[in-house]
């Protein structure tokens, strides 16, 4: 492996399509002899997954730079003109991450090249506007240059279709094949930026979209006289987390009527070196400190964060004088009753609702949606599934009425205008639930126990497994083949009755041996029920160097309410360590 990255370094340093700068970046890594950082970055060309590409910020063929946008963009731009699509468009968005804008006219350019028009954002804007512009544009496909959470390290190219979801098939494996079809960088095709917009190829988007966005999503609220009248009745905070949420994100609260906020004035600045936090992930309590510091000191009652490319968005709850942190589940949990309850209190349940939620997101959402008339619709991991389920019923059942999607890490979409999980809309649903529960003398918290005292407890975690480079990618397909060839018959003390893969779409039941379809697209995810009905999903991250395990864990057992939370919360630490355990043999 050494000696073949070593040459591919070579082929680099001697490749005239490259800068001079970027060819001598590479000639450092060899002339220090730096050969643990020469095989990272050449041991394998950087992989054009599903979605798209991400990866470290850096020269080399397995690593994020211009030379890879392009070569994604003319993958893109290939596929489209096999579509004979007359007079295709591509919409463009950018998040606040290191070279995302360059990136951005990277994109816009090889397609210029191509002849294909692109509309790209005058400024930086999250996920569901680049979904949304797709649509208003009515273009074929969408381009958003973001790595969502990940560190400061990373940034990717995530890619839309026509509908404004990511990309599903057989879109996505076109483009993947015209993506490793291209051997030579010289035949991407390019049209310099300043002459392909002088050209007509590259149009700016203004706030005439944005508004259109902001304009939607008010008229999608659940009590929007409640937010209007007693809207400053709600105290919270809104961090940014330097990425691209502050604009939206406040315009939408002020839209609604809720205007008694704080924000986090050291994080509202685009930075790509998020200086404040280790991670832009508001999924990680950490990412919130300021946010909830700003809570305690302002008295407030919420503190709310979203992610660079706004499609994540994390909660803190001042509660009886603590903080709490809503986990992705129970926002999903919160909003999906919320929903159900006001759409038919108000006697405006659509006909045929459904929601949709993914395989790992708690059961406790299909128990609400049952008792509403919803029916469940459950799809694989990602929020490409959520969207593609959506547009498969609009096409094949379009009486059926959409109300809610989710996913448990912190992805939800409350409206069917975009296509993709959208953390502008949702944040404004989650404060005019606050105030909802508040005119009630509820805390967010009082509202989820009331819900778990109705429902039954249910108790989820999320156990991830970090292993870096090619040795961290053998390893983890060891701990998966493990799993999978010799799985326990017992996970501290859970008996398994039930084995579900999701790579062969077969489903065993373990007392007669039966197999039954999972009509689900093959995904290398494994889940274990078991005999109390608990559950355990794992599965390799598809963005990330990690593999995921997910508890699902219930106790309707009798007790109060305490000592269902403390037996759940015992039993789940036992599974997550006799998992650690496995993974440290494979």
């Amino acid at each position: 492996m050494e000696k073949e990255a070593l040459q591919k370094a070579k082929d680099w340093v001697n490749n005239p399509y490259f800068s001079e700068k970027d060819r001598g970046e590479i000639q450092e890594l060899i002339d220090t002899n730096n050969t643990s950082e020469i095989v990272e970055r050449f041991y394998k060309d950087l992989e054009f997954g599903t979605g798209g590409i991400r990866g470290i910020l850096a020269m080399g063929n397995n690593r994020m730079n211009r030379y890879n946008v392009r070569k994604a963009t003319q993958a893109l731009a290939t596929v489209i003109k096999k579509t004979g699509a007359s007079d295709p468009k591509v919409a463009i968005s950018y998040d606040s991450r290191h070279f995302s804008f360059d990136f951005a006219k990277e994109t816009a350019s090889v397609l210029a090249g191509n002849g294909i028009k692109s509309f790209i954002y005058k400024r930086l804007n999250p996920v569901c506007l680049l979904s949304f512009s797709v649509r208003y544009h009515k273009a074929v496909a969408g381009v958003m240059i973001t790595a969502s959470h990940n560190p400061k390290e990373y940034n990717g190219y995530k890619l839309y279709w026509d509908d404004g979801c990511q990309v599903t098939a057989p879109h996505d494996n076109n483009v993947i094949d015209a993506y490793y079809a291209i051997n030579d960088l010289n035949t991407i095709a390019y049209l310099p930026f300043e002459e392909a917009e002088q050209k007509g190829l590259i149009n700016w988007v203004g706030e005439d979209v944005e508004n259109a966005y902001y304009e939607m999503i008010k008229g999608k609220a659940i009590n929007p006289r409640l937010c209007q009248l007693k809207g400053n009745d709600l105290s919270f905070v809104y961090t940014p987390l330097h990425g691209t949420g502050l604009i939206p994100v406040t315009t939408a609260f002020k839209n609604l009527g809720l205007t008694n906020f704080s924000i986090v004035e050291e994080q509202t600045t685009p930075d790509g070196n998020f200086p404040t936090v280790k991670s832009p992930n508001p999924e990680n309590a950490d990412a919130l400190d300021l946010a909830v510091k700003l809570m305690q000191l302002k008295k407030a009652d919420l503190a709310f964060g979203s992610d660079p490319d706004a499609d994540r968005i994390g909660v803190a709850v001042s509660h009886r004088g603590e903080v709490h942190y809503l986990s992705g589940n129970q926002m999903g949990i919160l909003m999906l009753h919320y929903i159900c309850s006001n759409l038919r209190e108000q006697g405006r349940m659509p006909g045929l609702p459904y929601f949709v939620k993914t395989i790992v997101t708690t059961s406790l959402q299909e128990k609400i949606a049952s008792s509403f008339g919803v029916k469940t619709e459950n799809t694989l991991t990602g929020f490409k599934w959520i969207c593609g389920k959506m547009r498969e019923i609009e096409n094949k059942e379009p009486k059926r009425n959409f109300i809610f999607g989710t996913e448990e890490s912190f992805g939800y979409l409350t409206h069917d205008q975009v296509r993709d999980k959208d953390g502008v809309a949702p944040i404004t649903t989650l404060a005019e639930m606050a105030l909802w529960y508040k005119t009630k003398n509820m805390t967010l918290i009082d509202a989820l126990d009331k819900i778990y005292d109705q429902y039954g407890y249910h108790h989820e975690d999320l156990l991830n497994m970090n292993y870096f480079g090619s040795v961290g990618s053998n390893k983890i397909l060891r701990i998966m083949d493990k799993l999978r060839k010799d799985p326990p018959a017992v996970f501290a003390g859970e008996k398994v009755i039930e084995i579900d893969d999701y790579k062969t779409s077969k489903k065993k039941i373990l007392a007669t041996n039966k197999l039954v379809d999972i009509n689900l697209p093959s995904s290398n995810v494994l889940g274990f029920v078991f005999e109390n009905g608990n559950k355990l999903f794992c599965r390799p991250s598809g963005t990330e160097p990690k593999i995921k395990f997910y508890t699902m864990v219930q106790d309707n057992k009798q007790g109060t309410l305490t000592d269902k939370k403390e037996r759940a919360k015992k039993k789940t630490l036992a599974i997550i360590d006799f998992v650690k355990t496995i993974c440290e043999k494979a």
